[in-house]
């Protein structure tokens, strides 16, 4: 899970520039503090964005720079062409126009993948009862709250899609609707808004067949999974990521750089995050991150001591010594970028009955999250959480659960999903779900589809026994190689 802080605009580089990359060849060239990347073009330097080592800089340059000597002395026009992509041959600085440095090495280019915005889909939602701004929220659901003039809160979501060049909208609506529904009706069909191949869709909430089927939204998350048919239709199943945003917030975000940092991570989950104070911290949900920018710790509006634990030292996100005793917290925006594949897991199948992104989403997410994997394969559908996972191949729909240790192991999955709350209604029962149960060591081990391995399960053969048959107590052993039976019971406690 990653985690993006926002988008500095002008970057600036202090006495040493240096370009650090894992297994290649690297380079460094000292300039002094005023020193800015120029853009190379036919004319010669321009203002603009280039491309560093996949990180965003502008060209800066005073305006008495005379761009044709320029030109002419670093003979531009025969050796535009020459550049490749991703390597900046030369730093100006703004005191000196004639004061140019060479880097004679080049580096290897980049493969980046980029963000497509025709692959991302956004999801707005319509807001609740809107406490905080009654009684302007009497009869009209916050997103619907106007702002600016003819503007209403739910066009600065909707302005940072349409800018960011995502065209495939879908607004939840719920409370004090009809407002809202009409002014994205009136707003974003006809009058000149072409979404091309996309489109605006508001998805009101609604009662369908079933018991479940009877409750309006009860959450953020459950409003969203009320509606995961849409996402699993044909049309949209191209959809590779899912951008989750609240119709009640006022800023500017170009989206597709928030996707962008997701997909050059990786990440099943990106938040993106804003500094906050002791005054108000305890109104967000609030993040600890690693070295990295990975998330390690979500609270949701966490007060008292809660709060206090969850102070971090911002100077690792760039900020004085001073600033950063002033914002001790990273705060989420409710902004969330999801892999489609990870959303629908998440609310169909590991957490069927949670209702709110924030308090309950997210914070089971990361905890689960939290695995190391060496030299292993895993497979599509696993959950795995707090574990570790080395020389292993691991199946279709495996569980494994905080503190379990497998090495050199086969695990074949297992055939259907138990949910969390069989698997919750299970354990208090006393009875062992499908997967690997808490803190239980797995080594040089073979085990079949819908095997069921209790807690504190230690699995090693320590006495060297080569062949045994145990069937009675689901595991046989070859060669030195346990064997764990499919659709065996291993009890809490076992030791082999």
């Amino acid at each position: 899970m990653g985690l993006n802080g926002g988008y500095c605009k002008d970057l600036c580089y202090g006495n040493v520039m240096r370009s650090v990359l894992a297994d290649m060849d690297t380079c460094c060239v000292a300039v002094k503090s005023t020193a800015h990347l120029g853009r190379v073009s036919k004319g010669g330097f321009n203002n603009g964005e280039k491309e560093f080592f996949g990180e965003q800089i502008r060209g800066s340059l005073k305006n008495n720079l005379k761009f044709n000597q320029s030109s002419k002395s670093l003979k531009l026009e025969k050796k535009e062409n020459k550049i490749k992509p991703g390597v900046a041959f030369s730093v100006i600085t703004t005191e000196n126009e004639q004061e140019t440095l060479f880097l004679e090495e080049t580096a290897p280019r980049f493969e980046r993948r980029r963000a497509n915005p025709k692959d991302v889909a956004s999801v707005i939602l319509g807001g609740g009862e809107g406490a905080k701004l009654f009684p302007l929220t009497s009869r009209a659901a916050t997103p619907a709250v106007p702002v600016g003039g003819c503007y209403k809160l739910i066009d600065i979501p909707m302005s940072n899609c349409i800018n960011s060049g995502i065209n495939k909208v879908f607004v939840l609506t719920q409370y004090n609707s009809a407002p809202l529904n009409r002014h994205i009706a009136r707003t974003y069909f006809g009058n000149g808004v072409s979404f091309g191949d996309g489109f605006v869709e508001v998805l009101a909430a609604t009662q369908t067949p079933g018991e479940t089927g009877k409750r309006w939204f009860q959450g953020t998350a459950d409003a969203v999974r009320q509606f995961i048919w849409v996402f699993e239709d044909a049309k949209n199943k191209n959809i590779e990521n899912i951008l989750i945003l609240s119709g009640d917030h006022l800023y500017r975000m170009d989206y597709m750089e928030l996707v962008q940092n997701h997909i050059d991570r990786n990440s099943d989950i990106t938040l993106s995050c804003a500094l906050a104070g002791d005054s108000r911290a305890s109104d967000f949900g609030l993040v600890k991150i690693d070295s990295r920018g990975r998330v390690v710790q979500f609270a949701e509006k966490p007060k008292g001591f809660d709060l206090k634990a969850m102070q971090v030292d911002t100077t690792l996100l760039g900020l004085s010594p001073q600033d950063a005793k002033k914002s001790p917290y990273i705060a989420s925006m409710g902004v969330y970028v999801f892999k489609t594949d990870v959303l629908l897991k998440l609310l169909k199948w590991r957490y069927p009955t949670a209702n709110d992104f924030g308090s309950e989403i997210i914070p089971a997410a990361i905890d689960e999250q939290n695995v190391q994997i060496k030299d292993a394969i895993i497979s599509h559908g696993c959950f795995l959480r707090e574990c570790t996972v080395e020389h292993s191949i691991v199946g279709e729909r495996s569980r494994i659960d905080s503190g379990v240790e497998l090495k050199d192991t086969l695990m074949m999955g297992a055939d259907y999903y138990q949910t969390e709350s069989e698997i919750a209604s299970l354990l208090a029962e006393g009875k062992v779900p499908i997967g690997i149960g808490e803190n239980t060591k797995i080594r040089n081990c073979i085990i079949d589809k819908n095997a069921k391995i209790g807690k504190d399960v230690v699995i090693m053969n320590k006495d060297d026994v080569q062949a045994a048959d145990r069937p009675e107590e689901g595991f046989y052993i070859r060669s030195g190689l346990t064997i764990i039976a499919e659709k065996a019971t291993i009890k809490d406690g076992t030791v082999i």
